[in-house]
C-alpha cells in the first residue's frame, strides 16, 4: 500500500528540502508538483535533493518531462491536460508514467495509454478544490473494479477518513496538506503511514 506525499506548491526550496528530506524514509514517493516555480528552480531543488541523499527512485516530477529528463528521475506524473502518456512510454519506454483521471473513462484511457499507475480524485472536499464536491468513495470503487493498473486515490485524505478509501483496495493514497501543511511533516507522516500500512 503506497504512501504518496504532494508538494503543495507554498513553500521554499529551502522549505520544501527540509521537509522532503525529512519525510524520504517515510513515504513511499514524493511528487515534486510546482507550478509557480520557474524551471531552474525545480532542477535546483530536486539535485539538492539528491545530493541530500534522497532516493531518486522516490522521486516523481508532476508534469516537466523535460526536467525528468534533465535531472535523471524515472517517474513523471501527468496532469489531466498534460502530455498524451501513450507518447511519452512510446518514446521513453524505461519512464515510470502515471496519470491523473476524474472519471472510469479518463481512467480507461490512461490504461490504454499503457500508464502506470492513475490518480483519482479528488475523492473528498478538500481546500485545494474549494467549493467542488468531492467524488466520493463509490466513484473510487468503481473506478478500482474497472481497471488493471494500480489506482492511487487522492484529495482531502486524512487519518481521520483514510480507511473509508482503504477499504475499495486502492493501491495507495496521495496527500497534499495532510503532510505539507502540517506543523510537523514527518509525524504526520509516520501516522498516516501507520494507518495505511495496517489497512493495506
Amino acid at each position: 500500500m503506497e504512501l504518496h506525499a504532494i508538494t503543495d506548491g507554498k513553500k521554499s526550496i529551502k522549505e520544501l528540502k527540509e521537509i522532503i528530506t525529512s519525510i524520504a524514509d517515510v513515504v513511499d514517493y514524493i511528487h515534486i508538483r510546482e507550478k509557480c516555480k520557474v524551471p531552474a528552480e525545480i532542477i535546483a531543488l530536486v539535485e539538492e535533493l539528491i545530493y541530500a541523499g534522497v532516493e531518486k527512485e522516490r522521486l516523481v516530477i508532476n508534469d516537466r518531462l523535460d526536467i525528468a529528463l534533465l535531472t535523471g528521475i524515472r517517474n513523471v506524473h501527468l496532469p489531466a491536460n498534460s502530455l498524451p502518456a501513450a507518447k511519452v512510454k512510446t518514446a521513453y519506454p524505461y519512464m515510470r508514467v502515471g496519470v491523473s483521471v476524474h472519471s472510469v473513462e479518463e481512467a480507461k484511457t490512461a490504461e490504454e495509454a499503457r500508464a502506470d499507475y492513475c490518480l483519482f480524485g479528488h475523492v473528498f472536499e478538500t481546500d485545494s478544490k474549494k467549493g467542488l464536491a468531492g467524488r466520493g468513495t463509490n466513484a473510487l470503487g468503481k473506478i478500482v473494479e474497472q481497471l488493471q493498473i494500480p489506482v492511487i486515490a487522492i484529495g482531502g485524505i486524512t487519518p481521520d477518513n483514510v480507511e473509508q478509501v482503504l477499504e475499495k483496495k486502492v493501491h495507495g493514497i496521495a496527500v497534499m496538506s495532510t503532510i505539507f501543511s502540517s506543523s510537523q511533516p514527518k509525524e504526520a507522516a509516520i501516522h498516516l503511514k501507520n494507518i495505511v500500512q495496517k489497512g493495506g
